[in-house]
C-alpha cells in the first residue's frame, strides 16, 4: 500500500490542492479587485461542496471500516480524513488572512464595510428602516429553552447564535438562534453613499436590530456570533417498488435537508460555554469537523459581490465572437449537412445551440428530437425550445438526470413541466448517471432518414456557457450520428448493449478504448515512429489509466497534461514519469473541456469527451467520447491546446509536493484564455 502511495496522490488531497489554486486567484493582482473577492467566494463554495460530498463519504467509510483491504489509492479513509481536517483548517486561516487583506484594498478604493458599532446617525436611521421594511418579515427567531435538542439547522445557511445575559444571573442566559435570510434579502446591504460606498453584511444589520427583536426579554448584554453547519449530501433512495423514481427522489431530497452533520464552523470568539452548549444540543460527535473561523462565514456569497466602484475593479467584458461558419441568415442544419462545426464556448455564443433546436422545432421535415440533460439554467431556453418542438408535433424525448448533485430539485421541476407538455421523459439507466451531452435530430430528406447530432463536453446550460470553456461538435456524419442513435436506443432500452466503431461509451468501452490508444503509442515508440500524448481534462485519478501513462512514459512517449482539478498522477519522477509534464490553468473562465490527442505514428487522432479520467466517469456513468474527423477542426483543437500549453501567467505545475508553483517560461507573457479569445476573433476575420 505504501508503494502505491508513492505512485498515486490521494484524490481528495489533490482536490484540496486544486482549491488552494482557487485561493491563489484571490491573491493574484492580475485579477481585478472585486474579481478577487469573487474567487474567494468560489473557494468557499467549493469547500462547502467538498465537505458535503467527499468528506461525508470518507466519514461514512471510516465509520464502517478502516480495513486496509478497503483502502483507496493506498490510503485508508481515516488517514485521508485526518489530512483533510488539518489542511482545511490551514486553508480556512489563510482565506481569512486574504479576506482581511482584500477588505483593506477595497477601502483604498473607497468601498468600506461597516458593522453595527460604527454607523453614523444617518446610517443608523437607514439601517433601522431597512430592517423593518425588508428584513424583519424574513427573520425567524428560535428560542432554545429546557433540554431539548437544537432543531435541525439548514445546510448552506448561516445563523446568529444569541446569548441574552442578565447581570443578576449571568450563569443562566437565554439562548436563541436566528437564521440569516441571505437568500431572500441578499447578503450585502449597500448603504447611502457619502463620498464613499458603504456596505454592510446582513448579519451585522440584524445585530444592530437585536434589541428590536428581543424587546420583550429582560437582559443587560447581548452576545451574537455566527455559526454554520455542513451536512452529508448523499441521497438515500428507498426500495419501495410501489413508488416511482420521481417520488423517491422527491422524498430523498427532503431527507437531505436533515442529513448528518460533517462540519461545524463557528466564530472563534464565541464563548466556550456557548460553543459547548451548541455542540451538546446538536449531538456533534468526534467525526464532525469543528473549524474555528472569523466573524463572518459563507464567503461563498462573495460570488455575488455587488457591482460597486470603478469599472476596472471587474473583468473587462469579452463578448462572444460570431462563428465564421454560422450567421443569422443561414439554416444551421444546412451548414451542418455540408461540414462539421465546432462551437468553442464561451468564445462562441451558446445561442447557436438554441437556434439549432428552434430551427428543428419548426422544420416540417424534422420528425424527432432526442437529448440528454444534466444541469440546466434557471430560465432555460433549451426547455422552451423542446416544448415548442413538442407542440409542433415533433416526437421529443429527453433523458434527464434527476441525480445531478444539487440540481435534483430543479430537474424534478423541469421533468414535470416537460411531461405536462407531452415530452417523453426518461430517467436514464438504473445504477448509472447519464452525464453525456448529446442531441440527435432526425430529419426525412428525399425519402431517406438523416441524423444531425451535437456531442459536447459541457452541459446545455445558457448560464454556465458564459463561464465554462467547452466544445460542442455539430455534425451530420453518418458514421457518428448513427452511433449517437445507438446511445439513445440504449438509454431507452437498457438491456441492449451495442458495439461502437467510432464512439467510446461509458461504462462499456471508454477505459478500454483509451488503454488501447496508449498501448498503440507504446508500440509506435518501440518502432521509433512519432509518438506523443496531449490530454486536457478536469480530473485524472483513475489508477489503471495513470499506470498505463507511466508505462508509456517509460518507453519514451512524451506526454503533456492540462488537468484543471484533481491530478493523482505524479509527473517528472525518474524511472516512472520523467516524460510526463502536467499543468493546471485557472483564470476567469472555468476550464471544462476534455480533449485528447494521440500522435499515432504521424497520423494524429483527436477526441473530445464528456468524461474525465475518473472511475465514476468510466464505470458508473453514461459518457460519450467522439473522434474528430474534420481536418479544420483538428487544427483548431491543436492550436487551442498549444496556446494553453504556452500559458505563463495562469498555469501552475502539478508535482509531488502539491506546492502549486506558477509555471515560468521565458518570453512574452501569455495568458491563454485571452490569447484564445484573440485566436477566435482572428478566425472570424479570416473566415477559417
Amino acid at each position: 500500500m505504501k508503494e502505491l502511495q508513492k505512485r498515486i496522490i490521494a484524490r481528495d488531497i489533490s482536490w484540496l490542492s486544486f482549491n488552494e489554486r482557487v485561493l491563489q486567484e484571490a491573491l493574484d493582482e492580475n485579477n481585478p479587485l472585486i474579481e478577487r473577492m469573487r474567487f474567494l467566494g468560489i473557494f468557499s463554495s467549493n469547500m462547502d461542496e467538498f465537505f458535503r460530498v467527499r468528506y461525508a463519504s470518507m466519514k461514512r467509510l471510516s465509520q464502517l471500516s478502516d480495513d486496509p483491504e478497503k483502502r483507496l489509492g493506498g490510503y485508508s479513509p481515516g488517514e485521508v480524513l485526518a489530512e483533510i481536517s488539518a489542511k482545511a483548517m490551514e486553508m480556512q486561516a489563510k482565506s481569512q488572512e486574504i479576506n482581511d487583506m482584500l477588505m483593506g484594498e477595497l477601502e483604498k478604493e473607497d468601498i468600506c464595510f461597516v458593522d453595527e458599532n460604527n454607523l453614523t446617525a444617518g446610517q443608523q436611521e437607514y439601517v433601522r428602516k431597512y430592517f423593518i421594511d425588508k428584513v424583519s418579515p424574513a427573520v425567524f427567531t428560535l428560542i432554545l429553552s429546557g433540554r431539548a435538542r437544537v432543531p435541525e439547522l439548514k445546510d448552506k445557511s448561516i445563523y446568529l447564535a444569541i446569548k441574552l445575559i442578565r447581570d443578576s444571573e449571568p450563569e443562566r442566559p437565554d439562548i436563541a438562534l436566528i437564521e440569516v435570510p441571505s437568500d431572500l434579502v441578499g447578503r450585502f446591504v449597500e448603504l447611502p453613499k457619502y463620498g464613499k460606498q458603504y456596505i454592510m453584511y446582513l448579519e451585522d444589520l440584524i445585530r444592530y436590530n437585536l434589541e428590536y427583536i428581543f424587546f420583550t426579554y429582560q437582559f443587560d448584554r447581548i452576545e451574537a456570533h455566527t455559526v454554520k453547519i455542513t451536512r452529508d449530501a448523499e441521497l438515500d433512495l428507498d426500495d419501495d417498488v410501489s413508488k416511482s423514481f420521481l417520488e423517491k427522489m422527491t422524498r430523498s431530497l427532503k431527507n437531505r435537508r436533515i442529513g448528518d452533520p460533517v462540519r461545524f464552523v463557528y466564530d472563534k470568539n464565541i464563548s466556550e460555554d456557548m460553543l459547548q452548549f451548541l455542540m451538546q444540543r446538536m449531538d456533534l460527535d468526534s467525526y464532525d469537523s469543528l473549524i474555528p473561523g472569523g466573524r463572518y462565514h459563507n464567503k461563498k456569497d462573495y460570488i455575488k459581490f455587488p457591482h460597486v466602484g470603478d469599472k476596472n475593479l471587474e473583468f473587462e467584458p469579452l463578448p462572444p465572437v460570431q462563428h465564421p461558419d454560422l450567421d443569422m441568415d443561414r439554416s444551421i442544419l444546412n451548414v451542418i449537412r455540408e461540414r462539421d462545426v465546432l462551437l468553442f464556448l464561451p468564445y462562441h455564443n451558446f445561442s447557436y445551440f438554441i437556434r439549432t433546436l428552434r430551427e428543428a422545432a419548426i422544420d416540417p421535415h424534422v420528425t424527432s428530437i432526442q437529448t440528454t440533460l444534466y444541469r440546466l439554467a434557471g430560465k432555460s431556453r433549451v426547455i422552451s425550445a423542446l416544448v415548442n418542438a413538442a407542440k409542433n408535433g415533433k416526437q421529443v424525448t429527453v433523458v434527464i438526470e434527476l441525480r445531478a448533485r444539487f440540481d435534483e430539485e430543479a430537474n424534478i421541476k423541469w421533468t414535470q413541466e416537460l411531461q405536462t407538455e407531452g415530452v417523453q421523459v426518461i430517467f436514464g439507466v438504473p445504477g448509472l448517471k447519464v452525464h453525456s451531452k448529446l442531441l440527435l435530430i432526425t430529419r426525412e430528406e428525399d425519402s431517406k432518414t438523416r441524423y444531425y447530432a451535437s456531442i459536447g463536453t459541457g452541459n446545455f446550460n445558457e448560464s454556465t456557457a458564459k463561464l465554462y470553456t467547452d466544445y460542442h461538435l455539430l455534425t451530420s456524419r453518418s458514421e457518428i450520428t448513427k452511433e449517437v442513435k445507438k446511445v439513445f436506443d440504449f438509454l431507452e432500452n437498457n438491456y441492449k448493449i451495442f458495439n461502437y466503431k467510432h464512439l467510446s461509451v461509458s461504462p462499456h468501452t471508454t477505459r478500454k478504448s483509451f488503454l488501447k490508444l496508449i498501448d498503440r503509442e507504446i508500440e509506435h515508440a518501440k518502432k521509433g515512429n512519432p509518438t506523443g500524448i496531449f490530454i486536457k481534462l478536469n480530473s485524472l485519478c483513475d489508477t489503471k489509466l495513470i499506470e498505463k501513462l507511466y508505462e508509456a512514459s517509460s518507453y519514451g512517449v512524451k506526454i503533456r497534461l492540462i488537468i484543471r482539478g484533481i491530478c493523482s498522477l505524479i509527473p517528472g519522477i525518474k524511472g516512472m514519469s520523467e516524460n510526463i509534464e502536467a499543468i493546471s490553468i485557472l483564470d476567469r473562465f472555468l476550464e471544462h473541456s476534455r480533449v485528447m490527442v494521440f500522435e499515432n505514428g504521424g497520423d494524429p487522432k483527436y477526441y473530445i469527451s464528456s468524461a474525465d479520467w475518473m472511475p465514476r466517469n468510466l464505470d458508473y456513468r453514461v459518457e460519450v467520447t467522439t473522434p474528430i474527423y474534420d481536418d479544420r477542426i483538428k487544427k483548431q483543437l491543436r492550436d487551442h491546446l498549444e496556446i494553453a500549453w504556452k500559458d505563463n501567467v495562469k498555469a501552475r505545475w502539478h508535482n509531488e509536493e502539491l506546492n502549486n508553483d506558477y509555471r515560468k517560461i521565458k518570453g512574452p507573457k501569455i495568458r491563454s484564455q485571452y490569447a484564445l479569445y484573440d485566436y477566435v476573433k482572428k478566425q472570424l476575420k479570416h473566415g477559417k
